[in-house]
């Protein structure tokens, strides 16, 4: 199982950790505001990925908010400092969309952006409703329907090793999969071991139900790209040319199909924001400024590993 390794958990100027209140609860969050100027501009929500975490996003925090716009990263419920229950049903695609539409309707959102797992949950908030109450939507390093190829071997893997326990045999089984397995495997990639106590740390406060209810919605999710396109909400397909979750083809195709922007980051596989921040930060920015011009008209899909629509 991969997860997100933040590069860094140093706080840029400007960005602080605190706590946004909806009518589905509390949520953790990095709040980023300009460390000079006004906010002039609208809000936008970022929402991590699987395993992932609001720690995924600092690289792009302040060159976000250099803008004019307050940035808000999030832990979703039952991720790291964002706590959840022990019922498996509050992990749902459904639950979790109903958070956040909550919660971009209650901080004033005018951008979401999810990336991979947070993708389907963003898209999922925009659904909820006839009018999707957001100026936009970033889809980032997220596919149309379930995960494939090797990333759904490797979910298949853990949620074969945790059977079904649950529980505290749950939580034991998965601190058994971090010390033997993802341990090991940041430290032979070399992750400073800063980064891997971060690591170990919110590994072991997600919520354990939360972790095989997401893992099952990742590797079940129906394809909503049609249902979407209805929405007519501006949306923006953005991925690393060399992305490992869905391939880059396929973002392509749903990008065509939905009429969205596209573009894909150079050198940058399926975490953009930790890869390439600054190109990263710098197509967000452009889309936000953009966002209420009409996309400009689909094109053929690009091949795997290619930049076909690369950030200039």
């Amino acid at each position: 199982m991969t997860v997100s390794t933040p590069t860094t958990l140093e706080l840029p100027e400007g960005v602080r950790r605190t706590t946004a209140e909806s009518d589905r609860g509390t949520f953790a969050v990095l709040e980023a505001v300009p460390a000079a100027g006004p906010i002039e501009l609208g809000t936008a929500l970022l929402v991590p990925g699987y395993t992932g975490s609001k720690e995924d996003f600092i690289p792009v925090l302040g060159q976000l908010a250099a803008a004019g716009r307050r940035v808000l990263a999030i832990d979703m419920r039952g991720q790291y400092e964002t706590p959840g229950p022990d019922d498996p049903a509050a992990y749902h695609l459904e639950e979790l969309g109903a958070d956040i539409a909550a919660l971009a309707e209650a901080t004033a959102t005018a951008h979401l952006l999810g990336h991979s797992f947070g993708g389907l949950v963003a898209r999922e908030a925009v659904l909820r409703k006839d009018e999707p109450g957001v100026t936009s939507l970033t889809l980032l390093g997220s596919g149309p329907a379930a995960l494939p190829g090797d990333r759904a071997s490797e979910l298949r893997f853990m949620l074969t090793a945790l059977g079904d326990a649950r529980g505290e045999g749950l939580a034991r089984k998965i601190s058994e999969i971090w010390h033997g397995y993802l341990e090991p495997q940041a430290i032979a990639d070399g992750v400073p071991a800063g980064i891997v106590a971060f690591l170990k740390e919110r590994m072991l406060a997600n919520n354990p139900a939360g972790l095989v209810t997401m893992a099952r919605g990742l590797l079940a999710a129906e394809d909503r790209t049609a249902d979407l396109t209805k929405r007519g909400i501006p949306t923006f397909v953005l991925y690393g040319e060399n992305d490992d979750a869905w391939p880059a083809a396929v973002q392509e195709e749903m990008a065509t199909t939905l009429n969205a922007r596209r573009a894909c980051i150079p050198g940058a596989a399926h975490s953009p924001a930790v890869e390439a921040p600054a190109t990263t930060a710098l197509a967000l920015t452009r889309f936000w400024d953009a966002a209420r011009v009409p996309p400009p008209p689909p094109s053929s899909p690009a091949s795997p590993g290619t930049c076909r629509h690369p950030v200039r």
